[in-house]
């Protein structure tokens, strides 16, 4: 188990690192002073000061902090704005600015997904064979079909997965297919299977794997990038809308239990194996964290952008007075929120 928290920390670590980090490089692009930069939050561990910021390592691993200089508004010198001050930046500046932090996330998040692609290749939804009896072999699908659309547009075979995994309601699915270089479209409608003990489409055996090589490694990577935001973004969705329930819901402990759970079924495949399911699961929660981030609600990097955009449209911003009350109420529900979920987690692994 040691081995399973050093492992999720390095991965902690890293996509938050690269999360603050696009704060950081954007923020000095702009002029900003960054007085902070830390990861984690809770009580110190471990600082060092090297020029106008402190850098700083804190003991819980549940987020990190870019903290600039007048942020909220407050950081004035004897009635005087101070240098590097934020407020006193282009709202441009700003956006970009605090915009940097999740696309930062995706930009590290393609750089696993290369890798990823480069040692696994990619999963093309082709079709092995169809279900004798199912709604694709009643529709007229054949194996070799290549699968273009199901619901929305489709690179991957896993992008497939997703969607009946959400469909939770067993709705008709749009899908169309390409044979021998003519496209065709039908409905599906999802029946139920005695023998597998869950709703089909008729599919079997629809993953086809081709290595990446060349440009193909770019193609494929961003494909799985695509799959990652779509896959974070249709899971959010479904959580509001009630087709997820708290228990599909992971915080750091859950996501250390998967690691571990990963580690003990790569381990047997060798050091390299188990290597790479750590950089696809890297690849997931830095992905995560940016969609998560870019939620507009107060105390998140979205929440923040909706601010500065109501400040575009005005020509002049909201009193950073109110809206840091606002962010501080909305970091108050997010504690709260973590709580919840750290207590939910704990509940799922001594059950």
């Amino acid at each position: 188990m040691v081995s399973t928290i050093i492992i999720f920390l390095l991965i902690f670590f890293v996509i938050v690192m690269g999360h603050e980090f696009g704060h950081f490089l954007l923020a000095k692009a702009n002029g900003i002073r960054v007085n902070e930069f830390a990861i984690g939050m809770g009580p110190k561990v471990a600082h060092f000061r090297k020029g106008e910021t402190d850098y700083v390592l804190r003991l819980l691993p549940i987020g990190g902090a870019c903290m600039f200089e007048g942020e909220d508004g407050l950081s004035q010198s004897d009635g005087q704005v101070t240098e590097g001050n934020f407020q006193q930046a282009s709202v441009w500046a700003r956006i970009s600015t605090v915009a940097a932090g999740p696309i930062f996330n995706f930009l590290l998040a393609f750089i696993f997904a290369i890798i990823v692609a480069g040692y696994a290749g990619a999963d093309l939804p082709i079709l092995g064979d169809v279900i004798a009896g199912s709604a694709a072999e009643a529709a007229g699908m054949q194996a070799g079909d290549r699968i273009t659309r199901f619901n929305g547009r489709v690179r991957l075979a896993r992008e497939i997965g997703l969607e009946m995994e959400l469909n939770r309601n067993h709705e008709s699915i749009a899908v169309e297919y390409v044979r021998d270089g003519k496209t065709y479209t039908t409905v599906l409608t999802p029946q139920y299977s005695e023998e597998e003990g869950r709703y089909l489409v008729g599919f079997y055996n629809y993953a086809h794997y081709v290595e990446a090589k060349g440009f193909d490694l770019f193609r494929y990577g961003w494909y799985q990038l695509r799959f990652c935001i779509k896959n974070s973004v249709m899971s959010v969705q479904a959580l509001v809308q009630g087709k997820l329930s708290k228990d599909d819901v992971a915080g750091p402990v859950g996501m250390a239990q998967i690691v571990n759970e990963v580690k003990e079924e790569a381990a047997p495949g060798g050091p390299l194996l188990l290597f790479m399911n750590m950089v696809n699961i890297a690849m997931l929660l830095s992905v995560s964290l940016g969609v998560m981030n870019l939620l507009p609600l107060p105390a998140l990097d979205g929440g923040r952008i909706i601010f500065l955009l109501i400040e575009v449209i005005r020509g002049k911003p909201i009193p950073p007075e109110k809206e840091g009350i606002i962010h501080f109420a909305g970091f108050v529900a997010l504690m709260i929120l973590m709580v919840f979920v750290l207590f939910n987690d704990i509940q799922r692994i001594i059950r």
